[in-house]
């Protein structure tokens, strides 16, 4: 150490450049001693058999709690499944009578007109099963065009109507409460007279 001193005082006459290179070397002999010092084992065996078992805990730990997730998340897409499949089948149990009477109508040898009579209650039977399951058709014929509910598929030369107004219902659309199932596909009339006013 004294001998650093010395180095030091001759140094610092060299100027201050030389001054500032001896300090940094006795810094890094200093943090050397230091790091050397350090190398000594800072944890016990017991120490670290007790780390040890904490981390094999932990581990455990999580690979049980992953595996519960794992579950977890296979049962609620079971029961999603499930679910829809009991939606599908209430559905499909309501309209089951509707191909009943179908398959009614195909058998039977009457005249023309008593078959068009009997598939217009088979229909009015499926917009009632509809109604229930709060299907509702989209209003179409003489209503304003709304490209959000109806398809536009063309135009007609209408003077009864006005202008941008459905004048005929191609497929009826429908939706269940406010969410829309299909559009409405229509043609739109063409008012030359009110587009001339």
């Amino acid at each position: 150490m004294s001998n650093q001193k010395t180095d030091l005082t001759e140094l610092e006459q060299d100027g201050p450049a030389a001054a500032a290179l001896a300090e940094e070397e006795a810094a890094i002999e200093a943090l050397a001693a230091g790091a050397a010092e350090a190398a000594e084992p800072a944890v016990s065996a017991a120490e670290f058999e007790k780390l040890t078992a904490e981390r094999d805990l932990l581990l455990d730990r999580l690979a049980r709690l992953q595996a519960e997730f794992e579950n977890a998340r296979k049962r609620a897409e079971r029961e999603k499944a499930e679910f829809r499949d009991f939606a599908v089948g209430n559905v499909v149990e309501q309209f089951l009578p509707v191909v009943d009477n179908f398959e009614l109508a195909l058998k039977s040898a009457g005249t023309v007109e008593q078959m068009r009579h009997g598939v217009e209650l088979i229909v009015k039977q499926m917009e009632e099963i509809l109604r229930q399951l709060q299907v509702t058709p989209i209003a179409t014929v003489g209503e304003a065009f709304d490209p959000r509910v109806h398809e536009a598929l063309g135009s007609v030369e209408r003077d009864d109507l006005p202008d941008q107004h459905v004048a005929e219902e191609i497929r009826r659309g429908y939706r269940v409460r406010e969410r829309l199932l299909r559009p409405a596909m229509v043609r739109v009339a063409h008012n030359s007279k009110q587009i001339a006013e």
